[in-house]
């Protein structure tokens, strides 16, 4: 078997796997320029560093995992999907974003004309949170324009009824926005 080849790889994994360190080693010496290849490749834009502490945690990952291979199953794609992971993962914590002021661009993007397409959403979503009859008292006053008075003549109430009503579920939905907020 000559050094360096992929049945070598497999070879060395399975007597790593039962305890031989200087076939682990001969094993991570032979892995680790093909690994760190891979990660340069996939992670150009981590900097030369930052692959290099891919290619670490990498070499972390296959130690710590090393005992989920099969040794049944080729080692190329297990190494391979290892590698990956981990470059998805450098990308992730380092939250490739770039963040620029709004100012920049509030002039140049402008909001369309309209009701904000949320908004609706939001309200329902705060209302639910409400009995169902300070809900509709809400949605009758605040949302439709109805008075106290036609409101309480639709839902049985006294004028005076609706407006108490309404003052307690108004409270009631600014300490839910307290709390949304916190």
């Amino acid at each position: 078997m000559k050094a360096g080849t992929l049945d070598d790889w497999e070879a060395l994994m399975r007597a790593a796997n039962r305890g031989d360190t200087v076939a682990y080693g001969r094993l991570l010496r032979a892995i680790t320029p093909v690994l760190r290849g891979i990660v340069r490749a996939r992670g150009a834009r981590l900097g030369p560093e930052g692959c290099e502490d891919v290619v670490q945690e990498v070499l972390l990952a296959i130690h710590l995992k090393r005992h989920t291979w099969r040794e049944d199953a080729p080692l190329r794609p297990w190494l391979y999907a290892v590698t990956r992971h981990k470059v998805v993962d450098a990308f992730r914590a380092r939250g490739q974003r770039i963040e620029l002021p709004v100012e920049d661009f509030a002039e140049v993007l402008p909001a369309p004309d309209g009701p904000d397409p949320l908004q609706a959403r939001d309200v329902e979503r705060v209302l639910s949170r409400l009995e169902p009859r300070a809900a509709e008292i809400v949605r009758s006053i605040g949302m439709r324009g109805e008075s106290a008075a036609e409101t309480g003549a639709r839902l049985n109430m006294t004028e005076g009824a609706v407006r108490v009503a309404l003052h307690r579920a108004l409270k009631t939905i600014a300490r839910l926005r307290e709390r949304m907020i916190e």
